[in-house]
């Protein structure tokens, strides 16, 4: 069922030329600045074209209507949040466990933090948009980028837990989501992201060790 909700709002067609590749992302942008300055309630498939520099009809070929439109935003970040994870993993690779665990939550939470704006507006439009079948097929993606680079790990005594993957990563995504939401200075995503580090390197160490 999350799987068909996340298709149901995917786009029209996928642009192949460059120039519509130009014109996908210009229709994008436009779609986060519109959702930033008037609010998801006020964003019209007119208001982003306007901004794009675009026909409507042009919005029109990819993205039917205005849940399309923030699907796509929303489709976007989330990848961006993978691709950032999983650059991190491979790099961290043969690392010690502690250092794997301190790098992927440093790139977890960095990346978040890139456009903490749109973090907190998509958050607000996720459940209308198909937005737990995104997070739902993120989480495969960065569990199975976070357990081959365990696998790799000299220090592993047990294989690991996809439950724990997933426990950690929901520590992941609840902090970090808890402190946008609540405005969380810069200085408090530092200790948030130190303290992340801590937890999960503390976790993980006890769910694929063995450790007591």
């Amino acid at each position: 069922m999350a799987a068909d909700t996340a298709v149901a709002f995917e786009p029209r067609k996928t642009p192949v030329q460059a120039r519509a590749t130009v014109t996908v992302g210009a229709i994008c942008e436009a779609t986060i600045q519109v959702l930033l300055s008037h609010g998801a309630d006020r964003l019209t498939t007119t208001r982003v074209a306007d901004r794009a520099g675009v026909s409507v009809g042009t919005l029109y070929q990819y993205y039917p209507n205005k849940r399309s439109l923030l699907f796509a935003v929303f489709e976007d970040h989330m990848d961006k949040v993978s691709q950032a994870v999983e650059v991190a993993c491979a790099d961290a690779c043969h690392k010690p466990m502690p250092e794997m665990i301190r790098r992927v939550v440093e790139a977890f939470v960095d990346v978040k933090m890139q456009r903490a704006d749109i973090s907190i507006a998509l958050y607000k439009v996720a459940p209308d948009v198909g937005g737990p079948a995104l997070v739902k097929r993120t989480g495969q993606r960065l569990r199975k980028a976070i357990e081959a680079m365990l696998l790799t790990a000299p220090d592993l005594k047990l294989s690991p837990d996809r439950f724990a993957i997933d426990m950690m990563l929901s520590a992941m995504s609840g902090a970090m989501r808890s402190a946008l939401e609540a405005g969380a200075s810069p200085a408090m995503f530092r200790k948030v992201r130190e303290h992340l580090v801590l937890l999960c390197q503390s976790y993980m160490a006890a769910a694929t060790t063995g450790d007591d």
